[in-house]
């Protein structure tokens, strides 16, 4: 069997997330190619639309706010930029696919931008991070020592998380 690279990760995130989306019954519509705009695919209800940025993941985590993460600027500063480039009608799905055999779906959440910051704003036990974990508890050296950082119950990918969704975030 090859490599599952990153490129393929992002792949079969992209490809379950529109199926999960379909199979609850939207319509689907999935961009492909380099220079695509803030979100991957498009979920629609009746007059509703959502815009939807895909992330996979095949370690634990999502790194998403690295790049403004300076020397000069705190994690929170960093995950603040990162949320003032999210519309906010753009909402992620997070497809996990570490510890999953190829006959296994992956875990997959769905969060807003907001959700998001706050989460890894409050990692490390408050101190932030740039990266968001779905499961880490910080070792002894580290700055949130003893404390777990974990998705919501709540984002996991659901018929009524989806309506929620929809509800609060469809345009």
């Amino acid at each position: 069997m090859s490599e599952f690279s990153s490129w393929h990760v992002g792949v079969s995130a992209e490809a379950y997330a529109a199926a999960l989306f379909a199979r609850c019954g939207y319509d689907v519509s999935v961009q492909y190619g380099a220079n695509q705009p803030e979100y991957d695919i498009i979920a629609v209800s009746g007059d509703l639309m959502l815009k939807i940025s895909v992330k996979g993941s095949k370690d634990g985590s999502w790194g998403l706010s690295q790049k403004f993460k300076k020397s000069d600027r705190s994690y929170h500063e960093a995950n603040k930029m990162w949320l003032s480039k999210h519309h906010k009608k753009t909402i992620f799905c997070l497809v996990q696919f570490m510890n999953t055999d190829i006959d296994q779906m992956p875990r997959v959440y769905i969060a807003s931008p907001e959700e998001i910051a706050k989460r890894m704003d409050d990692s490390a036990n408050g101190r932030g991070d740039t990266i968001l974990y779905e499961n880490h508890t910080w070792t002894k050296k580290a700055a949130g020592k003893g404390t777990t950082d974990k998705i919501p119950d709540e984002w996991k990918f659901s018929a009524e998380r989806i309506t929620e969704m929809f509800e609060k975030y469809g345009q």
